[in-house]
């Protein structure tokens, strides 16, 4: 009888774990939500173009797939964390903000539209890449990131780039970054 309670135990043990982990593949999200560029790869260097050395100070080209389900908007921030150590201590921030974009039509593929908020510069829209060649490092990274949030975001006054992802932060149900590179010749 002890023999048949033990295998019993066993079972009953095997049948819950099979349900866990069947439960959790069926609730798993299908596909995780990426940002990529057409004009650059991830870690690869932005086309001069979109730059402060460009023709133009125009975004390059980004998009997005596989937005979660329940995706109200969608929000898009760059900033440069590699400015010099003097620039931070001078103005007391940690990284450039470069652009920020809220209320984004929540589909897939080329990103445009949304409300600009409040780049480093004080202005709205978005500010190319521009490191300073006189101090190092020469090249910086530029990080994109999207969020997919469950509704529209809401503010009193243009919003900085921080208040932007505070807010998002709050309503995100999915993240997704893309790095660029950009060294002044």
């Amino acid at each position: 009888m002890k023999h048949a309670y033990s295998i019993l135990g066993i079972l009953i043990i095997i049948i819950l774990v099979g349900a866990y982990f069947s439960f959790n593949t069926a609730h798993a999200p299908s596909s995780i939500m990426e940002l990529a560029s057409p004009a650059f790869e991830h870690n690869g260097t932005i086309p001069s173009q979109y730059t402060c050395d460009g023709d133009r100070l125009a975004p390059p080209p980004l998009e997005v797939s596989s937005l979660p389900e329940g995706t109200g908007s969608l929000v898009l921030v760059m900033d440069d964390p590699d400015i010099p150590q003097e620039v931070k201590d001078s103005r007391g921030i940690e990284k450039f903000d470069h652009w920020a974009l809220y209320n984004l039509p929540a589909k897939e593929g080329v990103i445009n539209g949304g409300v600009s908020g409040l780049n480093g510069a004080g202005e709205t829209g978005y500010r190319g890449p521009c490191p300073p060649p006189e101090y190092e490092p020469t090249e910086h990274r530029y990080v994109f990131r999207i969020y997919a949030v469950s509704g529209t975001l809401n503010f009193i006054k243009t919003p900085t780039l921080d208040e932007v992802e505070t807010a998002a932060k709050g309503m995100m149900l999915d993240s997704a970054e893309l790095i660029g590179r950009y060294e002044r010749r």
